[in-house]
């Protein structure tokens, strides 16, 4: 999602090469950063974390705050995303784990899911993608976000309407995404910023078609914005663009889709709070929007309106933004982070370069999910 995410994350393309794995990180409201966590799954599905754990979205490994350290936590998975203040575990056998915050029903309700092969968590909301390409949310739904036809809460998983064919799914803060086997994005929820791309900013309490966008291969949400991956390599995206996050030379919201300046030969996206993030098939990563904790990692906290190309960063074959911060994941199983870090989360600090965690994280290798 948001960071998010909130993040929140995620659904990212194929990468021939390197598989993606599965690198979730969320940042949330009430000044972002302060309440951020980080979450990677290892080579063989152990969960690593670190940051905040005041809701216990680190699995409760250190009751409070983990500033200093990275934590196994005794979880294993095969995908992992995570929302404001929870984490979503997707396992082999197609059940879901989770723990954190379950103030609406957002970690409880995913111990009925079965037949799961993705996961995406919003804000106080999780989403779902079964084998059969139905999409299934629950939790927070004061916006429409779960698309079930109504504002209800559901602490049990409700199905999405009139979905069918998906194969990806995305949470933003309070909307959603799902991409349809034939290249089309569907969006539901808070739709205040455009962020749904239906020409309008009506909230859509059930699903509908992102407008003029065929072709597409991933999706992400930001907070209150969009994107897409057509299968071209070009990025997409629409909703807010408080921060320039749409790349489009502008801070002007918009509606529908726009593309975004100057990339190509693009294979991974995601979508921040301000900012967002691209991963080119050249193992560079590149980065637009807000910039005010150096979260584009391009030595500067200079807004972009257009990509700007990390720094020093390469052989990347994953990216994730947080809500003021984003990570990286290299060919070489070193995860990366930059941006913001207002507890001096794994000893690191804030940083305006891309800094190596390989002191505190074992080698990661990218897993397919």
């Amino acid at each position: 999602m948001k960071k998010i995410l909130a993040v929140t994350v995620l659904l990212f393309a194929a990468i021939s090469m390197f598989p993606s794995l599965s690198l979730a990180k969320v940042l949330t409201g009430g000044g972002g950063a302060s309440e951020g966590f980080y979450v990677v799954v290892g080579q063989g599905g152990e969960v690593y974390a670190w940051g905040s754990d005041n809701s216990d979205q680190m699995g409760g490994v250190c009751g409070s705050d983990c500033y200093n350290d990275v934590y196994d936590l005794g979880y294993t998975a095969t995908a992992i995303d995570a929302g404001a203040f929870h984490t979503l575990a997707l396992q082999s056998d197609g059940t879901v784990d989770a723990w954190g915050l379950n103030a609406y029903g957002e970690v409880s309700g995913a111990s009925s899911m079965s037949g799961v092969v993705a996961v995406s968590g919003g804000d106080y909301f999780s989403l779902a993608l079964k084998s059969d390409g139905t999409v299934w949310g629950w939790g927070y739904n004061a916006s429409g976000q779960l698309g079930d036809n109504s504002t209800t809460n559901r602490s049990t998983p409700v199905q999405t309407s009139s979905l069918s064919g998906v194969i990806a799914i995305s949470a933003g803060g309070s909307h959603s995404l799902a991409l349809k086997s034939d290249g089309t994005v569907w969006a539901w929820g808070s739709n205040g910023e455009g962020q749904l791309g239906d020409n309008s900013t009506t909230q859509r309490n059930t699903p509908v078609q992102v407008s003029g966008l065929t072709g597409i291969i991933a999706i992400a949400g930001g907070t209150a914005h969009s994107l897409a991956l057509k299968s071209d390599g070009t990025v997409w995206a629409w909703g807010d663009n408080f921060g320039g996050q749409l790349g489009d030379n502008s801070t002007t919201d918009r509606i529908t889709p726009v593309q975004v300046s100057g990339l190509s030969g693009i294979t991974d996206i995601s979508g921040g709070l301000y900012h967002s993030l691209a991963l080119k098939s050249d193992g560079t990563a590149w980065a637009w929007g807000a910039n005010n904790y150096g979260q584009l990692g391009d030595n500067s906290t200079t807004l972009r309106l257009t990509p700007v190309q990390v720094s020093g960063l390469g052989g990347v074959v994953e990216v994730a933004s947080g809500h003021n911060h984003s990570l990286s994941l290299t060919s070489a199983g070193i995860v990366y982070k930059w941006g913001y870090d207002v507890y001096d989360y794994g000893g690191f600090g804030s940083s305006q370069v891309p800094v190596s965690m390989s002191s505190y994280l074992p080698p990661v290798a990218p897993i397919c999910r």
